[in-house]
């Protein structure tokens, strides 16, 4: 008797386990408190054993900061509120949602699913909300607050399962975030750790931010294609026909006031964004850094969220005046007011996954683990592809323990960049292998800002989704981005191409 192996078969059921498995656990809420309480037990551990780890870039020793002590104590006790307050995630979605609250509340996104599903070729849907994920890196965080919920409505719309949405858009924005067709704001932070770093070894090496650009942009069509096929071909047949009773859109003919309403928020879109411009480009404009003149670093940049609540609010509101939702300024509150009563439970559980990540920052657990792995790779003594297959493994692992990106090259640059320049490869190389294994895995770990956002915007569909449902999803898009991304680097390396200007492979 043969026996027969059916790897879709059995990776289909594997994700069953996982998801069933996930969502038997407690609520989200609780799952990150008890993270946060396994982070204090793990922290009191370390400080028992004397955990400790030399940081590459100037040598000095990290030890475990034990939460389970007098001085851990003082610390939770003062800094609850502080990490509730400050994670980053909360004051970005309530900031955006005054924007999409008008918009939506206005009926101006109801008009504009409508006007893409009646105009979009059904067969580029997925692609086009992946691809649209990618660009969204531009606008900062605008990508995760707006268009995965967009993806969900618009599958929903079209009589798809909503989760598929949700995955696809997930998909170009999270796990697509190494790949892009231009410079986006998190690259000159990358390229100068990557320079300090190289600088151990050649003081006049410059690594500038367009360093990765040509790979970057070629990395979008892997990601649009892999992604594409992941969800039409693996996620979407698992997850079946949706049987929720969610809101749908009606997919009906736009009337002649919708038209005037959607003209009406063009002109005032293409107003808004000619007086950002203003604002920006010319030398005087007064939200570029007032001592440098510079865009990149500016209040431009450090405000953007304000910029993309104003791109939804203005828009939403004449569309609202042009079609008679909105008439008074009573109607304008009551919209917002509508957006931010959906978001009570995702404030639940962004008050107990602030205490797990900051927990585990302060408690100096995942740092550690990181600086270990680096020095386990560094010392195993791999060269070549085998090499930077392993250092894009390395970040995809890493990656599950620290979510900030430059937080994590800031401690693997020191040490992998000079590595790598002593067996002849330029730091561009280097730094294009990290971006990879630091995208690849925001799809399913919690340390993710965002997760628990994503969590929220599944239960609007089904509220028994849970960190089971997120994490089943998402791993097919992980495993199919790592092997394909990661091949894309391999033929770039065998044929020699250059990772973007000034950024060959070699030194």
């Amino acid at each position: 008797m043969k026996f027969k192996f059916n790897f879709a078969q059995v990776f289909n059921k594997s994700l069953d386990i996982i998801e069933i498995v996930g969502n038997k656990l407690p609520h989200p809420a609780t799952i990150f408190g008890l993270l946060a309480l396994t982070v204090a037990i793990i922290s009191f551990i370390g400080d028992l054993f004397n955990w400790q780890a030399a940081h590459p870039s100037d040598g000095s020793i990290i030890t475990v900061n034990n939460l389970i002590s007098a001085d851990g104590f003082r610390w939770i006790w003062t800094n609850i509120v502080y990490n509730f307050v400050n994670f980053p995630p909360l004051g970005y979605v309530l900031a955006v949602m005054v924007g999409v609250g008008v918009a939506e509340g206005a009926g101006l996104f109801n008009t504009l699913i409508k006007a893409l599903v009646i105009h979009t070729p059904k067969k580029i849907i997925t692609a086009s909300i992946i691809f649209t994920g990618i660009l969204s890196h531009l606008a900062s965080e605008a990508g995760y607050v707006i268009l995965i919920p967009l993806g969900a409505l618009i599958f929903h719309t079209l009589g798809r399962h909503p989760m598929a949405g949700l995955a696809a858009a997930f998909c170009g924005v999270s796990g697509g975030f190494g790949a892009n067709l231009l410079i986006g704001s998190v690259d000159p932070i990358l390229s100068g750790l990557s320079q300090s770093a190289a600088q151990i070894v050649d003081k006049s090496i410059y690594v500038n931010a367009a360093v990765n650009l040509y790979f970057m942009f070629f990395s979008c069509f892997v990601v649009v294609i892999v992604g594409t096929f992941v969800t039409e071909k693996i996620v979407e047949p698992r997850l079946g026909k949706y049987k929720g009773n969610a809101e749908k859109i009606p997919i009906e003919d736009i009337t002649p006031i919708e038209k005037r309403g959607l003209v009406a928020s063009l002109i005032a879109f293409v107003l808004v964004i000619f007086l950002i411009l203003v604002m920006v480009f010319p030398e005087w404009g007064i939200l570029r850094n007032p001592k440098t003149g510079d865009i990149l670093h500016s209040p431009f940049f450090d405000g953007i969220i304000i910029g993309i609540l104003i791109l939804f609010l203005i828009p939403g509101f004449v569309y609202g005046l042009t079609v008679g939702t909105i008439k008074n300024d009573k109607d304008f509150m009551k919209h917002i007011t509508k957006s931010m009563s959906t978001l009570a439970s995702y404030i639940v559980l962004v008050f107990f996954a602030a205490q797990f990540v900051y927990f585990f920052r302060y408690s100096n657990v995942g740092l550690i683990f990181a600086i270990s792995g680096a020095d386990f790779l560094s010392h195993v003594g791999l060269t070549g592809i085998p090499l930077i297959i392993a250092f894009v493994l390395l970040s995809a692992f890493i990656n599950l323990f620290m979510g900030s990106a430059s937080a994590k090259w800031a401690i693997m640059a020191p040490v992998f960049v000079p590595m790598f320049m002593f067996l002849g490869y330029h730091p561009a190389l280097t730094q294009a292998a990290f971006r990879i294994g630091d995208s690849v895995t925001n799809l399913i770990t919690p340390m993710m800002s965002y997760f628990a956002l994503i969590v929220a915007f599944a239960q609007k569909y089904d509220e028994n989704y849970g960190m089971g449902t997120i994490i089943s999803t998402m791993l097919p898009y992980t495993f199919f981005l790592t092997i394909f991304w990661t091949l894309l680097l391999i033929v770039w390396m065998l044929l020699g191409l250059p990772l973007g200007p000034g950024g060959p492979l070699y030194l």
